[in-house]
């Protein structure tokens, strides 16, 4: 095809975007009192001393699968302690992007139930089914009219399918685990996390808001979806923001990205955007590490988002990150010759996504070497009439005692053969029963021989590490303590 014909094809998809404009409407709703900001605190259970966390990376139902095989190798492990609690009871958040999101939303709705049907309600189903994947001028003119398909679509087959129509309530009742559904803001260039803090900015009910809804924002790939629109309702609540949103926006030392997430925030409230547009969670995040990055780096206490009790308890902290990412693929790096234009922008694409995750990806890990530090240094503080009330006892008490263990469970930690047949497997909504429990076995298979999660496993095994209960705690800790993969200590 010559430039001409190109430049043809282009103008005609222009002209006719305006005529194929797809529009979604907002699906939150308006309140007077919105939900406090405690409510993004990580709640514990008594005789806690192990917080787990998962992170799901975006990649459609590939992500999906592979995170499906990690919980179901965490229900496979029992704690030490017995009574029939395996790792999958203790874990404490769960943050998902795009096709990770299904699954950190499904499991937070239905816990260990969700291991039962989600293969066959979800994983194994045609989810593009409701959507327009065809390659067509119409289609074209969709893209360059801001998106192909609309959210209702999806929306309606995830409640059909999958939520049966439930909202945040239902996650915002449980205990545990607490679910991060993350997309990003486009006008702002930030996360948006589907948490009480961020809708009490929008001055908008949380607890009403369809998961379908989050999870569709989640997943919003621009071009194939138009973005996902919530409204702000800055003259329907008075409530104040939170304290660090002020310290972040105004502090010049603040971080940058605490700064914009200040700032996009108090936009929602001040009256300067009446509409939030959201599109896939990976375009910004897509480990979807950044909202407890944030979480942490907002929390005014040295133990934040924990209780004060849970800090005192805790033991042993586990990071679970899940990536689907897939290589680059094509050889024209091997030819003078390429990439194509379609190789180019998929190359491009794909590089600012992996700059984007890395970024976050160490910003995490620098986060939680600074918080595991600030835990053992307030635990050391702490007076024994503190450690009673909070421990409920002082026998066996070590400020020390609590290690963090973060591991990245990812297609290429597996056999070179079966990694390159993982990574084969497309981004799609929709794959090969085989597939799918291909993604399964590997999440379960990765997660067992992970050197990380296996030292984490001794961990729990081993006997506490204990002081003598009228010892003097220890006022300060050592320098440098950090939280680090196993491989790399």
């Amino acid at each position: 095809m010559c430039w001409r014909q190109a430049l043809s094809i282009v103008s005609v998809c222009a002209a006719l975007a305006g005529c194929a404009h797809v529009q979604n409407l907002p699906a939150n709703l308006p309140t007077a009192t919105p939900l406090g900001e405690s409510l993004d605190t990580l709640t514990d259970l008594p005789d806690d001393d192990v917080m787990i966390g998962l992170a799901f990376s975006g990649g459609g139902t590939r992500a999906a699968a592979f995170s499906f095989g990690v919980l179901k190798e965490l229900a496979r492990n029992e704690l030490p302690s017995g009574r029939g609690r395996t790792l999958l009871e203790q874990v404490d958040i769960v943050t998902g992007v795009s096709g990770g999101s299904v699954t950190a939303a499904y499991f937070g709705l239905r816990r260990r139930a969700a291991l039962d049907d989600f293969r066959e309600r979800f994983l194994i189903q045609d989810a593009e089914a409701v959507l327009s994947t065809s390659v067509s001028l119409g289609n074209i003119a969709r893209a360059f009219g801001g998106g192909v398909n609309g959210d209702a679509p999806f929306r309606q087959w995830l409640d059909a399918n999958l939520f049966d129509g439930a909202t945040f309530g239902a996650l915002l009742s449980r205990r545990r685990p607490q679910v991060v559904i993350n997309a990003s803001d486009i006008y702002n260039r930030t996360p948006f996390v589907f948490t009480p803090s961020t809708f009490a900015a929008l001055c908008s009910d949380l607890a009403s808001y369809p998961l379908s809804s989050a999870v569709a924002a989640s997943a919003a790939v621009p071009l194939a979806f138009a973005p996902v629109v919530l409204e702000t309702f800055p003259d329907k609540c008075d409530a104040p923001l939170p304290a660090w949103m002020k310290r972040a926006r105004d502090d010049p030392a603040a971080s940058p990205m605490m700064k914009a997430v200040a700032r996009g925030m108090t936009r929602y409230r001040d009256g300067s955007m009446r509409y939030v547009k959201l599109v896939d969670g990976g375009v910004v995040d897509n480990f979807g590490l950044s909202s407890f990055t944030v979480a942490r780096e907002a929390a005014n206490t040295p133990y934040g988002p924990l209780t004060a009790a849970h800090a005192a308890r805790i033991r042993r902290i586990l990071f679970i990150v899940v990536d689907s990412e897939q290589v680059t693929e094509g050889n024209w790096a091997q030819t003078l010759d390429g990439p194509t234009g379609v190789e180019l922008i998929g190359a491009a694409t794909n590089a600012a996504l992996a700059s984007s995750v890395w970024s976050s990806y160490s910003a995490f890990q620098l986060s939680l070497q600074q918080w595991r530090s600030q835990l053992v240094r307030w635990r050391c503080g702490l007076s024994a009439a503190e450690v009673q009330r909070l421990r409920g006892s002082t026998t066996g008490w070590n400020c020390r005692d609590l290690d963090g263990y973060i591991g990245r469970v990812a297609f290429d930690q597996l056999d070179p053969a079966r990694s390159a047949a993982l990574n084969a497997i497309p981004t799609r909504f929709r794959l090969p029963v085989e597939q799918v429990d291909a993604l399964i076995a590997a999440g379960g298979d990765a997660l067992a021989q992970h050197p990380t999660f296996r030292d984490f496993l001794r961990s729990l095994r081993a006997a506490p590490r204990t002081v003598a209960a009228a010892e003097p705690t220890i006022p300060a800790v050592r320098a440098a303590e950090p939280i680090v993969p196993a491989q790399a200590r």
